[in-house]
């Protein structure tokens, strides 16, 4: 533990080392909720106000979850930067096995979401009410294990990429996937109705189920709202989602860093 301890710290003075930079960007996602949550709740079809009583609660918790990913995917760029200017040759030098060393930029690029997601978690709690301590902790158990498969998806995607052109392209594109066929912004039975009326393609609705991103954005406010109906289910794919990640992660990783 003492040598991933290293590794985290290491992670934790380059994330920290942009400090004004993130305080602009918990800014900017603050006042998405301000305004464009607050606008939207205005403009809401008379369909829609039957899934949704008030955009701002409902967008609240979804912030936290995209602030999250946003956070945890950063340790990917940085990952991209080390293998294009071969970095990765010096960590070979670093006195400690390599599964340490991968598990150690998951663990940490996981830990940063979850330090980037908090301010937008309080203000959701503030405005929507704290949940018990119970779930309160279940909140805190699937975030973690979010911001973690998130970090081992963002180090696949950067060790698997040449170039940091290719990698922001892969990055948009998972980006725009996993945001928008989700509950972040919208109702997961609105994506479903759309689904069944066959102005939404089957397999993007199934992707919208399976979802981390919808997973946790919906017990978050099953927990805080009242609904959707909280399940199981929902912590299952969290955690199948990061277990999967997590490990394909730490063995490309693994193998990038130990090319000639």
């Amino acid at each position: 533990m003492k040598n991933i301890y290293y590794i985290i710290e290491h992670d934790f003075r380059n994330f920290l080392r942009y400090k004004w930079w993130l305080v602009g960007l918990i800014s900017m996602n603050l006042a998405d909720l301000f305004i464009m949550a607050v606008v939207y709740n205005t403009i809401l079809t008379d369909a829609i106000k039957s899934e949704i009583k008030n955009y701002f609660d409902f967008f609240a918790p979804g912030l936290a979850v995209t602030g999250l990913f946003a956070s945890a995917f950063m340790i990917g760029r940085e990952i991209n930067v080390e293998r294009r200017r071969e970095v990765h040759h010096y960590m070979l030098s670093v006195p400690m096995t390599r599964t340490e060393l991968a598990i150690g930029r998951v663990l940490s690029g996981g830990l940063r979401g979850m330090v980037y997601m908090v301010p937008l978690l309080l203000t959701c709690f503030i405005f929507l009410g704290f949940p018990t301590v119970l779930q309160l902790l279940m909140i805190l158990g699937v975030l973690f294990l979010l911001a973690i498969g998130i970090s081992g998806l963002s180090i696949t995607i950067a060790v698997s990429t040449s170039s940091l052109e290719k990698f922001i392209t892969a990055r948009g594109l998972v980006y725009y996937t996993m945001f928008f066929c989700s509950s972040v912004f919208y109702p997961l039975s609105l994506i479903q109705d759309l689904g069944r009326e066959g102005k939404f393609p089957g397999i993007l609705v199934t992707f919208a189920e399976l979802n981390p991103l919808t997973s946790a954005s919906d017990m978050i406010r099953s927990f805080l709202l009242g609904y959707p109906a909280f399940s199981y289910h929902s912590i299952a794919t969290v955690v199948i989602f990061s277990l999967s990640f997590t490990l394909v992660a730490a063995f490309t990783y693994i193998k990038i860093i130990e090319r000639k």
